[in-house]
C-alpha cells in the first residue's frame, strides 16, 4: 500500500495523467503504454473528459502504435465484431460528447462508410489491409489524429 503523502498539486497532476499497462508474449513487441503521450491527452484532467473524448484519445494512441508496426504496403483498418459488416479502412475519426465515437472510411470495394458507436458498445479490432493501389504512400490516420491532439 502506498502511504506517500501527496501535495494537492501532485494529486491533481496524478488525476490528469492517464495510466496505461500492457504485457505481450513477445517482450520486443511494440507497446502502446511505452509510447509518449500526446500533449493534448494530458492537457485536460481525465475526470473532466466525457466518455467520448476519453475513448477517442485512447483509440488514437492505439491506432498510431499499430500503424508504426506496418510496412509501406499496408494501412490500418478495423474489423467489426458481430454481424456481417466486414472491414472498414479507417480514414477519419471523431467524437460527439458525451458518449458517441465515430469512424469514417471505406469498405474493401471503396464504398464510403461511417460507423457511429456508443462508448459502452465500443469494440475495435485493428487490421492491416494492403494500401490502396492508386496511392504511392500509405495513409497514416493514426499519425494525423495524434498530431491533432498535439496541436490542441
Amino acid at each position: 500500500m502506498d502511504e506517500t503523502i501527496k501535495t494537492a498539486a501532485e494529486a491533481v497532476e496524478a488525476d490528469a495523467l492517464p495510466r496505461r499497462h500492457e504485457v505481450h508474449a513477445d517482450p520486443n513487441a511494440r507497446n502502446a503504454a511505452d509510447q509518449p503521450m500526446p500533449k493534448g491527452v494530458s492537457k485536460t484532467p481525465t475526470a473532466q473528459k466525457s466518455a467520448a473524448q476519453w475513448a477517442y484519445e485512447r483509440i488514437i494512441m492505439y491506432l498510431k502504435n499499430f500503424e508504426e508496426s506496418l510496412d509501406n504496403e499496408h494501412e490500418v483498418a478495423m474489423g467489426f465484431a458481430g454481424g456481417d459488416a466486414g472491414v472498414m479502412r479507417i480514414e477519419g475519426m471523431g467524437y460527439f460528447d458525451p458518449d458517441i465515437v465515430t469512424f469514417y472510411g471505406s469498405d474493401p470495394t471503396g464504398a464510403k462508410t461511417q460507423l457511429v458507436q456508443h462508448v459502452t458498445q465500443l469494440n475495435v479490432m485493428l487490421r492491416a489491409l494492403p494500401k490502396a493501389v492508386e496511392r504511392s504512400e500509405p495513409n497514416r490516420i493514426g499519425f494525423r489524429l495524434a498530431q491533432d491532439l498535439e496541436d490542441d
